[in-house]
């Protein structure tokens, strides 16, 4: 008995040892931010721009564009259902932490009751409150937690994760009893906390039971398990799928989740295209549409429903970074490798008279991969943003394009004194330069064994009354360009494996750009399927300013690299910067109820989540 004491006694010792290696910051938080700071205190009620009193019940019917063909939206194989992960935001799937939407950087504990990061930032606590369980009433546990980690940062999850995640080395768990797991960091990043905080909680007993992604032993149709408000109903595979408000719900009364996610079902219904679809809503069969088609939203939102006041058209004015949306070159492809080509073809571009032809002048030109954004660089580069540019400079002289340092970001323009055609003889020049020549109206490379030709892939129809003038253009040039419109699931597929030759995407940002750029500019996404380096951007600036982004400890230095990247990928011509706009175009039924006062960074369907319906 003597010997078990002193061998409990010497445990406990090297454990208390262990643990005052793991520098402790001074107070765990029930929220945490980039700047240290919160809006909302401790035992706060609920956000600013829900309604507590929002009444629950009714049936919401939404429609999406396309099909899907799995349940697990952590894969990279296939189409996740509408409502599950992502954009729309997740209705079964919950974090440690959630975003507030009137603070650029800031979240607050829901899964994670306590928020502790240690002091030398490279670990952070999570303390997990014990009311929380999954839908099946298992309580969430911090095997649970850990097990979620692993899974996202294995190969049977998206890439996207591995790489997101890459700084987050491991979980390890403290204490079971009291819920207690601590993720450690490979090295201090300033937003690392966050990032870890808004990492989903699976299920570890029900993916261990069924299988994750190609494993998954009940087919890819199986409803998941989750913590959040909803549970999987019914699915009918590729054309709708139902959720129901979970009456067990743990987080009903959190301070994060009151007055939201009110409707007692959700039902999502899936359309071919957006023209069909804008019909349907018409016609009664769901309940709210973001307008993403300008002439939609000036010329079509008319009618009897209008006229009768059942539907309602409306624009909410945000804060968001409105990123960079544009043509996009897959470089790995030969024809694009050459960046005063891509140049070239970006000038066969004539926005102003798009805008006005096509947009009713709604829209505003993308001048940054940052629009809308104070981190968009503007005029000639900062002593800051010299400090990361100058030696790159000296290190990388061919990978740094020289307009970086002399000429601020400007898009081509046909405004007068500009013209297109000036803007195509200037096109014409580039590609002569680079040895391309028009031989019997068809532009040709100098040995003359290749004619300059691809295609633009699209998943909207309504985008072709873009590309036709475009392309119109391009022809001027000898450039034989056409365009092609597909399945959006094939689409999906394509983009996944990088199978195109030119597309329309949209490189989102948030307010405090982080790990996320790593899949979206680095040489490292660029061979990986599933990245959203659609560009193929392989250049060692763009990967050591991305780094520095990553790295930067203050504000000042996160917007000096945000700066410096942004002049770089400019002037690399990786895509023909298209347009933006600074409010949301939404049409809706007039049987909404909403909060008064509105969030500050947010997307349509965070606000949808907020309403309510008056009656059922």
């Amino acid at each position: 008995m003597h010997l078990l004491k002193k061998i409990f006694l010497t445990l406990a010792l090297c454990s208390a040892f262990v643990a005052l290696l793991i520098p402790r910051s001074t107070y765990a938080a029930h929220g945490v931010s980039l700047d240290g700071s919160l809006k909302y205190s401790a035992g706060f009620d609920h956000f600013d721009y829900v309604d507590s009193e929002a009444k629950k019940g009714g049936l919401l019917t939404l429609h999406a564009l396309g099909s899907f063909d799995k349940m697990n939206p952590f894969t990279l194989k296939g189409t996740e259902a509408f409502g599950l992960y992502g954009y729309e935001k997740s209705l079964i799937f919950e974090p440690l932490a959630v975003a507030s939407l009137d603070e650029p950087f800031a979240a607050y504990g829901l899964i994670a009751k306590d928020i502790e990061l240690a002091a030398d930032k490279k670990s952070v606590l999570f303390t997990l409150n014990e009311k929380a369980r999954f839908s099946d009433g298992t309580p969430i546990t911090v095997e649970d937690v850990k097990f979620s980690l692993d899974t996202l940062k294995s190969d049977l999850a998206h890439p996207f994760y591995q790489m997101y995640y890459q700084d987050i080395s491991e979980a390890k768990i403290e204490d079971k009893k009291q819920g207690k797991i601590r993720f450690l960091f490979s090295r201090p990043n300033r937003e690392l906390h966050m990032i870890a905080a808004q990492i989903p909680v699976l299920s570890k007993k029900f993916y261990t039971e069924h299988g994750f992604g190609t494993e998954n032993k009940a087919g890819p149709m199986l409803p998941p398990i989750g913590s959040g408000p909803y549970i999987v109903k019914g699915v009918n595979p590729g054309k709708s799928i139902t959720y129901e408000r979970n009456p067990q719900y743990w987080a009903t009364d959190h301070p994060t989740r009151r007055g939201m996610f009110n409707y007692n079902s959700i039902s999502v219904k899936y359309f071919k295209d957006q023209i069909v679809s804008l019909e349907a809503l018409k016609a009664g069969e769901f309940d709210f549409m973001p307008v993403n088609i300008a002439k939609q939203w000036e010329r079509d939102l008319v009618g009897r429903p209008y006229d009768q006041g059942k539907l309602v058209k409306k624009t909410f004015a945000h804060k968001n970074n409105q990123g960079m949306q544009g043509f996009v070159f897959n470089t790995r492809k030969e024809l694009f490798k050459n960046r005063q080509v891509r140049q070239a073809l970006g000038l066969a571009f004539d926005f102003e008279w798009t805008n006005n032809a096509l947009f009713f002048n709604q829209y505003t030109r993308s001048n940054s991969y940052f629009s809308n954004s104070e981190l968009a660089a503007t005029g000639l580069p900062s002593e800051a943003e010299l400090k990361l540019l100058n030696p790159l400079k000296e290190k990388y002289p061919e990978a740094l394009p020289p307009e970086v340092f002399t000429t601020p970001l400007t898009p081509p323009t046909t405004t007068p004194p500009n013209s297109l055609r000036s803007n195509l003889r200037q096109a014409q020049k580039l590609l002569t330069e680079q040895g391309w020549k028009v031989k019997d109206g068809v532009l040709t490379s100098a040995d003359g064994k290749q004619h300059f030709e691809f295609e633009i892939l699209l998943s909207s129809a309504s985008f072709e009354r873009v590309m036709a003038p475009y392309v119109k253009n391009l022809r001027k040039l000898g450039v034989k360009a056409s365009y092609r419109t597909i399945d959006p699931a094939l689409y999906t597929d394509r983009l996944k494996n990088f199978d195109f030759d030119m597309t329309v995407y949209v490189f989102s940002q948030s307010q405090s750009p982080g790990n996320e750029q790593r899949d979206k500019w680095t040489s490292a996404a660029a061979s990986r399927n599933g990245s959203a380096n659609l560009a193929g951007i392989q250049s060692p600036v763009v990967d050591s300013l991305v780094d520095a982004l990553i790295y930067a400890e203050t504000r000042e230095e996160l917007t000096a690299a945000c700066k410096a990247l942004d002049r770089v990928l400019w002037y690399g011509y990786y895509v023909v910067p298209n347009w933006y706009l600074a409010y949301h175009r939404l049409t809706f039924s007039s049987r909404f109820k909403q909060p008064k006062q509105l969030p500050l960074y947010y997307n349509p369907y965070d606000l949808l989540y907020t309403w309510w319906f008056e009656k059922d």
